[in-house]
Parts: C-alpha cells; sequence; structure tokens
C-alpha cells in the first residue's frame, strides 16, 4: 500500500542495545501510520534487540529486519539500510530513532511537507520546536552546534544534526550514496549538505524532541569530536573552492577587460 502522492513508505530504525525501547517504538509507528512500512538495521546487539525485531516482523508483514554483525556507527547503519529500501523499490525513505526521541505521531507532519520538498527535517529549533528533558548545557550544545554548521558549510537549515527526517528515493539517488564516508551522528549533517548542494528542496517541520527514559545513549565525546572535525574539515573545503573560484572570476574579467580594451584601442586603425 502507498501514501497518496508519496508512493510506498519505509521508516529505518538503526539499533544497538535496544530491547527496552523496539517493540515500543515500531508498535507506535505502526498505529501512528499503519501505511508506512518499517525497516530495524541491528548492529548486532548483544542485549537481543536483534531476536525481538524477528518476533515482531515475523507478526506483522510490515516490518522487516537487517541483521548486521558489528556495530560500525549510525551512519553506516543507516547506509545499509537506505541501500536495502531503495533496492526493494521504495518511494520515500525515512530515518528515525528507536529510543522514542522522534515520536511516530509526528511523522504524518513530515510526510505532507515532503509533498513539496526533496528532504524535509523534524527539526528542534526552529519556531514551533522544541526539546523536553534535555539541561540547559546540552540544549545550548546542539543549537552552538548548528550554528557552526551553518556558519562554516554556508547552509539555512536550523537543525542540520536532527535524524527525524524523510527523503525521497529521487534525492538519496542524486546525493551519490557509495561516496559518503562518515559513520557517527555527522552523518546527518553531511546529507542535508549534500542535498542542498545538488540544488534540491529541504524544508524543516517543528517537532518536539523528547529525551531518551530507558536505555543508554549512544553519544559519545569519540562521535561528538568526529562531528566537529569532520564539519570543520567541509567548511575550510568549501571556503578554499569558493576562494579558488572567485580568483577565476576575476581573472576571467580582467583578461575579457583586456582583450576589450586592445579591440578597442585597434578599432580606429585602417
Amino acid at each position: 500500500m502507498s501514501i497518496a502522492g508519496l508512493g510506498r513508505v519505509v521508516m529505518v530504525v538503526p539499533t544497538y542495545d535496544e530491547a527496552e525501547n523496539i517493540a515500543w517504538i515500531v508498535g507506535r509507528l505502526r498505529r501512528a501510520q499503519p501505511d508506512v512500512d518499517v525497516l530495524v538495521v541491528d548492529d548486532g546487539s548483544p542485549d537481543g534487540t536483534g531476536d525481538i525485531a524477528d518476533g515482531l516482523a515475523a507478526a506483522d508483514p510490515r516490518v522487516s529486519v537487517v541483521h548486521r554483525t558489528a556495530k560500525e556507527g549510525l551512519g553506516a547503519a543507516y547506509l545499509h539500510g537506505f541501500d536495502v529500501a531503495l533496492r526493494a523499490g521504495y518511494d520515500v525513505i525515512g530515518e528515525m530513532d528507536a529510543d522514542g526521541s522522534h515520536q511516530p505521531e509526528q511523522l504524518g507532519a513530515l510526510l505532507d511537507a515532503l509533498q513539496q520538498a526533496d528532504l524535509v527535517i523534524g527539526s528542534r529549533w526552529v519556531p514551533g520546536g522544541s526539546v523536553v528533558n534535555w539541561p540547559w548545557h546540552r540544549q545550548a550544545l546542539s543549537r552552538g552546534g548548528n550554528l557552526y554548521v551553518r556558519l562554516l558549510l554556508g547552509m539555512s537549515v536550523r537543525d542540520a544534526t536532527a535524524g527525524f527526517r524523510v527523503f525521497r528515493r529521487t534525492t538519496l539517488e542524486k546525493i551519490d550514496l557509495s561516496t559518503v564516508a562518515s559513520t557517527g551522528y555527522v552523518f546527518q549533517t553531511d546529507l542535508a549538505a549534500r542535498t542542498l548542494r545538488a540544488g534540491l528542496r529541504v524544508r524543516e517541520v517543528p517537532i518536539e524532541f523528547v529525551e531518551r527514559v530507558r536505555g543508554d545513549s549512544k553519544m559519545s565525546g569519540s562521535v561528538a569530536s568526529e562531528s566537529l572535525r569532520r564539519v570543520t574539515e567541509w567548511g575550510l573545503r568549501e571556503r578554499r573552492r569558493q576562494l579558488t573560484e572567485a580568483v577565476r572570476r576575476r581573472r576571467a574579467r580582467t583578461a575579457g577587460s583586456g582583450r576589450s580594451r586592445r579591440a578597442r584601442s585597434g578599432a580606429g586603425h585602417p
């Protein structure tokens, strides 16, 4: 079954040690959007998350599971899931966390916005967006990180690090996933930047983000360090590209002006 105007939709849900949450979040998603399929991508969770997901898939044909043998990072899990979904012929491929921070009941707003977009991001930092159960320093870190992304990469997106989003399959095909190397949470920034560089339409819709109440966060110092390092590298590379392009254009204008002056000076001679 498909959603009017969008076609077949699947939400990719990566998991690692989410035994406490996976049945709960998949159940909420299936109730909120009965026409949306679910693809769980489990990174070999030692707590039995994969087995629970297999049970959900056995009971519901709209749920499927991909088992990976190692924990290789959020980006790697999503890339694997996207590849499976694209090969399965889905028209819309979404992503969301398994811990309940992304509320399935708000997915409808993202899908509605996708009617006029190529990527829709559920944003905490646009008017109407909010976070629940985050201390002020965590909010400051997220807001500051997104400001750093906007300044360094020249992006207009307010919440480029957000992980609740839906893509058209044509978007994922156009941004060349085979060249994506980011594995941690910076994966989200990478794909948003690629979508904008491709000239595609990105929209943000406000969501209420809820901090997990069960299980452990996967955010770590190494993940944050990778994000900072990669965004800085991309920003410096983009500034070098812009500078090189500006120099090239200036030289071209100078050369053109020189040819024009020579042409005018020679115009009065037989």
